[in-house]
Formats: structure tokens, C-alpha cells, sequence
């Protein structure tokens, strides 16, 4: 060494005691080294699929002009990439058509304040049908077909007012607004729906959920919604499969989209909880197993359960724990936004990693610790200053702007790569401190989730792919970054701070 860079080393020392200057050795001190090793000898549940709703915001979208609503589609459907193999879109492969209960032909008088909240029917007020009723919402479905989208499921919030007690599409003492001596023609309306669909798309819708959230009061006309007890549903659920019995259909009936994950196992209101249970032991009296058209799934939405961790996660066991106890009962989280909770309000839109983050830490757990084989959002496209969309668009009837959102893309790490018929299986990591990895497998090929919601660079040794392969695809969400594509050789990921990372990798031989 001599003297002239003695001189500066001694200089660089004395300003780095200072605390003048950062050494490069710094940055080493916010990495860390983590090993995520495959266990293949324990799989789990097998993925069917990734989706959201087109509540209630398609119904207008639909009517924009052809590049705005066009480049909403891509952003939801698309499987496509750019120049430089970046996704174009998140490739959602399950639509969630919202079957509306007729308070937009009522107006101002349907009692719900939102007009945007409103849902068209084909059933008119009149008793008579109108095909041509919901053309926004046909319209993406089409565009979602397109696009290359397989599965197709219709809920429902309310009854058609035709067939309600007060003749609102929401109840007006908390209880249940369906009137049964009408059940029957609900029912018959659901299967006509399904058919009218079916013509203007050619889609058979492949599941029909005709109850959402029956837990809650539905009595503040804020939107569309109805109560049911569990042995109201039953019974609802008998007559629709009755109806459906004597169509051509191939239609499944989905339930019970539970307004918690709790009520599908032990949650203090009996008679609207355990859930599971009442409609899958056959030594129940609200049994539904044996119903040839209703599907061996049961749905629930992750609201309110998001937090304290512990408690998250001993929910999301309980359930899968429940589920485990019926043959080929599958579980389904069927529907999720940031409503709010301790760690995360809902109010504030935000296009950002935080609720990118929050969103890809709580798909992690549900899929992982309640094994859910169905992950669904909520609002495919809002418009809201709510951390409720994966798309934001202008409220606007005529056209606007479109937005994305780091929250899409980063629910794109999932939906974009995990194909249907994937079997997760079981990882052991060393250090799970804010970082959280889920690993699937298809055909040979490995595709691990890793979500880093740490300040540090994390360097993952990834034990179970074959470490001799030259070309691993990795996916990366994070700021600046969607779903940004790179290439590199077995062994060599590191992670950035506050990202969503997807590894396709060859199963080690």
C-alpha cells in the first residue's frame, strides 16, 4: 500500500467513525440469508384458481370506450407479455358475475343511497325479461372469456324485490328478507338468469352462489344484501337444487360465503355459525352433502381476521382442521379487500407496496395455513378512495382513467403462475421474520411464492429445484417493478426489501 492510499483508507476510517460516511459494509448488514427447503414428501391441498368480482363497478366499465375498458380487461385477464417478457395482466382464470337483485330499474326508491351500488337484473319489476339489462357486466364476461378465463360463478347478494318481503333489495329489520312462498320462483329466476347468460355469452355458469355474508343485517341500504340463519339457507338451498334438477344445467351450487372465517367453525352466534358442520355431517339436519348439484366446497371471507398474527393463523388452522373432517370437502376464500383492522385501514386508496404487501402476506396464509384451494377478490375495478380494488378507474359512466395497482401485480405472483391443478407442498424455512414463501408444483416445474415484507435484501437459497439448471424465471413486484421478469442459475436469488418474488424453477431430479 502506499502512502497516498494509506493516507485515504486512514481518512475513510475516521469519517466512518464520524458517522460521516457509510461504508459499503453497511448494506451487508441489511441483507440476510435465509434457506427455504421444499418438503415434497408432504403435499397438500390442489389449486383451482385465482379471481375476483366484477361487483359493482363493470356495470358502467363495461360502457366505456373500447381502449379504457379493453385495457382494464388485460390488466385483470391477460396471459400475454410485453417485448421484454413482463405480463401484461395478472391472468385471472375465475369470474365472479354478480346476479343482481333489480334495485337499479327502482331507482332512487330501491332505498340504496349509491347508484353505483344499484344492481341490474333481467328480471324487470314487471315480471317480464330484459336480455339486453346488464350490458357492462356481459360485457366482461365476454371479455374475460376471451382472455382465456375458465371458470365462471354467479353470486347473488339479495333476492330479486320481486321475491323479497318488503320489496327492497336489503332488509329492513335484520332478518331475513326472502319471502319462501316465493323460494321457488327465486330459484327458477337464478336458473333463467344462468340461461340468459349462457346465450349472450356461451358460458354455462359453472357455480352459483345465491347467498353472500348471511350473517350480517343487510338493513342499512348501503347495498344489496340478505340475512339467512343456517336453516333458512338449507332450506333455500334444497328448493334451488330441486330447480335445478330438472334443467340440463351443469351449474353447481357454491356455499355459504361466510362473512367470517369463523363461522364456518365456532363463532358464539349459533345459529348462523359452524357452518361447516351444518351442511357437510350427514348427522346434521341442514345436511346439503347428499345434493347431487352442490359443490363439495364451502366458501368464507377473510374479513376481521386478519390480526393479531397468532390469532389470524389459529383461525385459518381451526378452519382447515374443520374442513379436513369431511370427504373431498374443499375450502374456498371467496372474498377479500381491505375493510380494515389494527394493521391496516381500509380508507385511503392506495396504489402502492403497503397494501401490496398486507394483501400478498395474507393470500400466504390463507393458502398455507387454512389451505384454501380457491383465492378471490372482492372489487375487480373500483372506484373508490378505498383500499378496495385491483384496478381503480374514474367514477364515471362515459370513460376516464385507468390506474393499476401495486396490490394487482402483486396478487399476480399467485394468480399469474400458479396453475390450476398445482399441489402445494409443505416448506421449512430458517428465519420467518417478516418473510413469508409458499412453494407449488405442476408438471415437474416448482413455483415458489416468496413474499418479503422486510427492510432487508434477503439472499434465499431455495433447497428442492435442480441445481444444475442454467435458466430460472423469476418474477418480481416491488416499487418500480410489476411483475418484472428476470433470468438467473439456481441458487442465485436475492429478494429485494419489500417485495413479491414468484421462482419458476425444474423440481430437483
Amino acid at each position: 500500500m502506499n502512502r497516498f492510499s494509506q493516507r485515504t483508507s486512514f481518512t475513510f476510517l475516521f469519517f466512518v467513525l464520524l458517522g460521516i460516511v457509510a461504508p459499503e459494509i453497511s448494506k451487508a448488514q441489511n441483507q440476510r440469508h435465509i434457506t427455504a427447503e421444499v418438503d415434497f414428501r408432504k403435499s397438500a391441498q390442489t389449486i383451482e384458481g385465482f379471481g375476483a368480482s366484477d361487483a359493482w363497478t363493470c356495470q358502467f366499465a363495461g360502457l366505456w370506450p373500447d381502449v379504457e375498458k379493453n385495457k382494464m380487461a388485460d390488466l385483470l385477464f391477460s396471459t400475454k407479455t410485453n417485448d421484454a417478457g413482463n405480463p401484461l395482466g395478472i391472468g385471472l382464470n375465475f369470474w365472479r358475475f354478480a346476479i343482481g337483485g333489480g334495485s337499479a330499474e327502482q331507482g332512487k326508491a330501491s332505498g340504496i343511497r349509491d347508484e353505483w351500488r344499484r344492481q341490474q337484473s333481467f328480471l324487470n319489476l314487471s315480471k317480464t325479461y330484459n336480455e339486453e339489462a346488464m350490458p357492462g357486466q356481459v360485457w366482461f364476461m365476454n371479455a374475460a372469456k376471451t382472455r382465456g378465463v375458465k371458470h365462471f360463478l354467479g353470486f347473488v347478494n339479495s333476492p330479486h324485490v320481486n321475491f323479497t318481503l318488503n320489496n327492497k333489495a336489503f332488509s329492513g329489520d335484520g332478518k331475513t328478507n326472502l319471502d319462501f312462498s316465493k323460494a321457488d320462483d327465486f330459484a327458477l329466476d337464478l336458473v333463467n338468469t344462468i340461461k340468459i347468460l349462457k346465450k349472450k355469452t356461451g358460458v354455462e355458469l359453472e357455480y352459483l352462489s345465491p347467498v353472500n355474508e348471511p350473517q350480517w343485517k343487510w338493513n342499512e341500504g348501503n347495498q344489496e344484501g340478505c340475512p339467512y340463519t343456517n336453516q333458512e339457507l338449507a332450506v333455500l338451498i334444497k328448493k334451488l337444487s330441486a330447480t335445478l334438477n330438472k334443467t340440463q344445467l351443469k351449474t353447481k351450487i357454491q356455499i355459504a360465503e361466510a362473512g367470517q372465517l369463523n363461522y364456518l367453525t365456532n363463532h358464539p352466534d349459533t345459529a348462523k355459525s359452524r357452518q361447516v358442520e351444518y351442511f357437510f355431517s350427514p348427522a346434521s339436519r341442514g345436511y346439503l352433502g347428499d345434493l347431487k348439484n352442490v359443490d363439495r366446497s364451502i366458501s368464507g371471507h377473510s374479513y376481521f381476521t386478519t390480526s393479531p398474527e397468532q390469532k389470524s393463523i389459529e383461525i385459518r388452522k381451526a378452519v382447515k382442521e374443520e374442513v379436513a373432517k369431511y370427504d373431498r370437502l374443499r375450502f374456498w376464500m371467496s372474498e377479500y379487500c381491505v375493510l380494515g383492522d389494527s394493521l391496516l385501514k381500509g380508507e385511503g386508496r392506495d396504489l402502492g407496496m403497503t397494501t401490496a404487501l398486507f394483501i400478498a402476506k395474507l393470500i400466504h396464509h390463507d393458502l398455507t395455513y387454512a389451505n384454501a384451494s380457491s383465492w378471490q377478490w372482492w372489487l375487480a375495478i373500483s372506484t373508490g378512495d378505498y383500499k378496495d380494488g385491483l384496478v381503480y378507474m374514474d367514477k364515471s359512466k362515459t370513460g376516464g382513467k385507468v390506474y393499476d395497482s401495486k396490490t394487482l401485480w402483486a396478487f399476480g405472483n399467485y394468480s399469474r403462475f400458479i396453475p390450476q391443478g398445482s399441489v402445494r407442498i409443505e416448506m421449512k424455512l430458517s428465519d420467518e421474520k417478516d418473510f413469508y414463501v409458499s412453494a407449488y408444483l405442476k408438471d415437474h416445474k416448482l413455483i415458489t411464492v416468496a413474499v418479503n415484507n422486510s427492510d432487508d435484501t434477503i439472499d434465499l437459497d431455495l433447497a428442492g429445484i435442480d441445481q444444475k439448471q442454467k435458466n430460472v424465471t423469476i418474477y418480481t413486484t416491488a416499487a418500480g417493478k410489476n411483475l418484472e421478469r428476470s433470468v438467473t442459475v439456481a441458487g442465485a436469488f436475492k429478494l429485494p426489501a419489500k417485495s413479491v418474488t414468484t421462482i419458476i424453477a425444474n423440481k430437483e431430479k
